[in-house]
C-alpha cells in the first residue's frame, strides 16, 4: 500500500506543479501585457520639430502597462497615414511632409492598440517669397485625453522608494580599489536594489570606444523599468573625460573666437560623440562669468568675463548639444564665476544683492531658461544678501551661511518661482567639502532635496542616503508631494530625450560599429581644428612675431610637462628645434643654450594663482629668460590667458587656454606665421596692483 501511495503521489505533484506553473507563467505574462500604445510625441511633455529643410520628423511609440510605467517599442508595428499627399510615414515612423496644404493623422498600430497624430500644413502668411509655390508652415498636432499624461500616471504607480530611487545620482568611479570599466554584479544590484534614476561617469569609466559603449549599455540593461540618465562632465578643454573622444578647446578658447556658429558646433559634435556612446546627459555647459581673475576653480572653463557673451555662446552651445538629443546642463546656479574659494575643498561667497546679480550672475541663466535648456546644476556657493540663514557647521561647530545647494530660497523661490524655472535641478557633487565637510550626507541630501533639487549627485554613503530619504518621507520631514514633483520632472526629461527602457534594445554589435563611426570622426576633428586655430589670442608683439627662422637658426623651447607638443608642434615645422623640459631657474649651461637661440619659446600653465605669482618656479623662470638674451622672447599661456601678469616685459604673447592637441598645433602654426591669429581677449588681464593691463576684447594679429 506504501508502495502504491509513492507511486500515486509523484503524478499528483507532478501535475500540481505544471499547474501551478501555467498559473504562474499566466498571471507573470498577463502581468506584462500592455495596456496601450502611445505616440511618444503625444505626450504634452514631449517637444515636436519638423526639420525645415528635409520636412522630417520621428515618432516613436511606446508600451504603457497597467501600473503606469512605459516601454520603448519598436517591432511589429504598423505605421499609416491617411493622407499621404500631405505627408508620408515609413516602416520606421519617419514622416516626410510634402508641403501641401491639408491634414493626414498618422496612425500607429501593434495589432491590439492604436494611436494616432495629426500633420498640418497650411500656407505660411509670415512667409515672403517671390513668385511661384507659397511657402507652408507645418504643425504637428498632438492626441488629447488622459492616455497620455503617461509622466503623471506613471508617477501614481511608483512606490515611495521607486520616485526617491529616480533622484539618486551616484558615481561608481572605483570599486575595491580598481576603476570601474566594465559592470559588476555589485554594482548591477545596486541599480536594482536603489531603483537608481542615474550613474555619473567619470575618466576611468570610459576608456575606449568599444568598452565605454558596452558598459553604458549594461548599465541601461540593469535598469528595470526605466531607462537612466548616463551623464558626465565633457565641457572640452580641461574638463573632458572621454579617453578616446575628440578634445574639444574649452569654453574660454570658444569665448576668444567670438562665434556662435563655431560654439554651437563644438557643442553638437560633443553631443554626437556621447550619444553615440550611449551617454544621453552631459553636464556642461558652464554659464558661470569669469569676472575673478583668482577664481580657482572656474578660470577657462567660462566663455568670459561679461554676461552678454556669457550667455550668447552658453545657448549656442546648448542649441548644438540638444540637437544630437543629448540632455544639457547650466552650471553652477547662480554663478560660481566671482569667487576666490574652490567649492572641492571650501565654501565660497558671493556678497552680492539681488539687483547684481540678475544683472550680472543670473543673465546667462535666464537665457538658458528662456531658451530651454533641460536641466540646471546648483552652486555649493553661498549667497547671503538672498539667503542669510545661518546653520551650524557640524565640522567645528561654527556659524556659516547656507550654501545655495541647500537654499529653498535659492533654489524654488529664486529659480522656479521669480525666474520661472520648471525643468530639472541637481546639485553639484555633494561629496565636495564645501558641503561634506558642513553637513552630515543625510542632512545635506534632505537639504537639497526640500530646497528644490530634483536629482542628488554623488551623495556620500548610497544606503544610508536611499534610508534616509525614505525616513524623512515616511516622518513627513520631505513631503510625498515634494518627491513625485521631481520624479514628474525627471521622467518627463527622459522622455523628452528618449530615455526610454527599450523592449528590444538595439544589438550591442550595432551600437559599438556606430559608435566607432562617429567618436573621433574627421569632421569632428575639423571642428575642433577650427574652433582651435579661431581662438589663438595674440595680447603682445613687440614686432618679433611672425618668426621666419631660416633653417639653421635654433630655436629653444622651455617650459615644463605641459610645453611637450608646443615643442613638437615647432620641431615638426622647424628641425632645428630643441626643448629644455624645465619649470625652475635654468643652470649656466641651459640659460647658454637660450643665449644661442636665435629665438625662445616658453611655455606656462598655471591653474591657481600662487601658480601665476612672480616668485614661482615657472615665472622666475620665464623673468630669467628675458633678462638672459636678446633674442625674442615669446610666451604662451598654456592655460590661463592671465600668465602675463608675471612678467609683463616679455616681448611677445599668446594665450592657448587649452592644453588638447590642436589648440598646441594651432600655436605653433600662429608662431611661425602659417595662420594669423585672430581671437579676442574674453576677459581683461590685469597688472599685479589691479590696474589694467590689457582689456577685454583686445587682441593683435599679423
Amino acid at each position: 500500500m506504501k508502495g502504491f501511495r509513492k507511486y500515486l503521489v509523484l503524478p499528483l505533484l507532478i501535475a500540481v506543479l505544471v499547474i501551478s506553473s501555467l498559473a504562474t507563467g499566466g498571471a507573470a505574462k498577463a502581468q506584462s501585457a500592455a495596456a496601450d500604445l502611445i505616440i511618444v510625441q503625444n505626450v504634452p511633455e514631449v517637444e515636436v520639430e519638423v526639420d525645415g529643410a528635409s520636412g522630417e520628423f520621428t515618432l516613436k511609440a511606446l508600451h504603457v502597462y497597467e501600473d503606469g510605467h512605459f516601454t520603448g517599442t519598436s517591432e511589429n508595428l504598423e505605421w499609416s497615414s491617411t493622407n499621404k499627399s500631405v505627408a508620408s510615414v515609413d516602416s520606421e515612423g519617419t514622416v516626410t511632409v510634402l508641403g501641401k496644404p491639408g491634414k493626414t493623422f498618422i496612425t500607429v498600430s501593434d495589432g491590439s492598440f492604436t494611436d494616432e497624430i495629426a500633420v498640418q500644413v497650411k500656407p505660411d502668411p509670415a512667409a515672403k517669397t517671390a513668385k511661384g509655390k507659397p511657402p507652408v508652415k507645418s504643425t504637428v498636432i498632438k492626441g488629447e485625453g488622459d492616455r497620455y499624461n503617461v509622466v503623471e500616471n506613471a508617477v501614481a504607480g511608483m512606490s515611495m522608494e521607486e520616485k526617491v530611487g529616480q533622484m539618486l545620482m551616484p558615481d561608481f568611479r572605483n570599486w575595491s580599489g580598481k576603476n570601474v570599466t566594465a559592470m559588476l554584479p555589485e554594482i548591477e544590484k545596486l541599480v536594482k536594489q536603489y531603483h537608481l534614476g542615474g550613474v555619473i561617469l567619470f575618466r576611468e569609466n570610459v576608456v575606449t570606444t568599444e568598452q565605454t559603449t558596452k558598459l553604458v549599455a549594461d548599465y541601461q540593461k540593469a535598469a528595470e523599468k526605466y531607462g537612466m540618465l548616463m551623464t558626465i562632465d565633457q565641457e572640452g578643454g580641461i574638463v573632458t573625460r572621454l579617453q578616446s573622444g575628440t578634445d574639444m578647446p574649452g569654453s574660454m578658447a570658444l569665448g576668444a573666437t567670438r562665434s556662435p556658429e563655431i560654439t554651437e558646433n563644438v557643442g553638437n559634435a560633443i553631443g554626437e560623440e556621447l550619444a553615440a556612446l550611449g551617454i544621453n546627459m552631459n553636464f556642461a555647459p558652464s554659464f558661470d562669468i569669469n569676472n575673478n581673475p583668482d577664481n580657482p576653480v572656474i578660470g577657462v572653463r567660462s566663455f568670459g568675463e561679461k554676461p552678454e557673451l556669457v550667455a550668447e555662446l552658453g545657448v549656442a552651445y546648448t542649441k548644438g548639444l540638444q540637437a544630437s538629443g543629448t540632455a544639457a546642463t547650466a552650471k553652477h546656479f547662480p554663478g560660481h564665476g566671482d569667487t576666490a574659494t574652490d567649492s572641492h575643498i571650501g565654501l565660497p561667497e558671493v556678497p552680492y544683492d539681488l539687483e547684481r546679480l540678475k544683472a550680472v550672475e543670473l543673465y546667462p541663466f535666464q537665457k538658458a531658461m528662456d531658451a530651454g535648456i533641460d536641466a540646471i546644476m546648483t552652486a555649493h556657493v553661498t549667497f547671503p544678501k538672498v539667503d542669510g540663514t545661518k546653520v551650524i557647521s557640524k565640522k567645528d561647530g561654527s556659524e556659516i551661511t547656507l550654501p545655495a545647494t541647500l537654499s529653498h530660497k535659492v533654489l524654488t523661490e529664486l529659480m522656479r518661482e521669480d525666474m520661472g524655472y520648471d525643468g530639472v535641478i541637481l546639485t553639484d557633487a555633494l561629496n565636495m567639502q564645501a558641503i561634506a565637510d558642513h553637513f552630515g550626507p543625510v542632512d545635506a541630501v534632505i537639504r537639497a532635496v526640500n530646497a528644490g533639487s530634483d536629482i542628488v549627485l554623488m551623495p556620500v554613503g548610497l544606503e544610508s542616503v536611499a534610508n534616509g530619504l525614505y525616513e524623512a518621507v515616511r516622518s513627513g520631514e520631505i513631503s510625498e508631494e515634494r518627491i513625485e514633483a521631481s520624479a514628474k520632472r525627471i521622467l518627463a526629461l527622459k522622455l523628452k530625450r528618449g530615455i526610454v527602457k527599450e523592449e528590444t534594445p538595439q544589438p550591442l554589435e550595432q551600437k559599438v560599429a556606430n559608435a566607432l563611426q562617429v567618436v573621433g570622426s574627421v569632421e569632428h576633428q575639423q571642428v575642433e581644428r577650427e574652433a582651435s586655430e579661431k581662438s589663438i589670442t595674440l595680447v603682445k608683439n613687440e614686432g618679433v612675431l611672425p618668426l621666419a627662422p631660416n633653417p639653421q637658426d635654433a630655436l629653444v623651447v622651455v617650459g615644463n610637462v605641459y610645453s611637450d607638443e608646443l615643442y613638437a608642434g615647432l620641431k615638426a615645422r622647424h628641425e632645428n628645434t630643441v626643448w629644455i623640459k624645465k619649470d625652475t631657474l635654468l643652470t649656466e649651461q641651459e640659460l647658454a643654450q637660450v643665449q644661442a637661440a636665435k629665438a625662445v619659446v616658453v611655455g606656462t600653465r598655471t591653474s591657481t594663482v600662487s601658480q601665476r605669482s612672480p616668485n614661482s618656479g615657472q615665472m622666475k623662470m620665464a623673468n630669467q629668460i628675458i633678462a638672459a638674451t636678446d633674442a625674442p622672447v615669446i610666451a604662451v599661456g598654456i592655460q590661463n590667458p592671465y600668465d602675463v601678469m608675471a612678467y609683463p616685459e616679455v616681448d611677445a604673447y599668446l594665450a592657448q587656454y587649452s592644453f588638447r592637441t590642436a589648440s598646441y598645433e594651432a600655436m605653433a602654426s600662429t608662431i611661425l606665421g602659417e595662420l594669423s591669429p585672430t581671437g579676442k581677449l574674453p576677459v581683461s588681464i590685469p597688472d599685479l596692483t589691479g590696474v589694467s593691463l590689457y582689456e577685454y576684447g583686445h587682441g593683435l594679429t599679423y
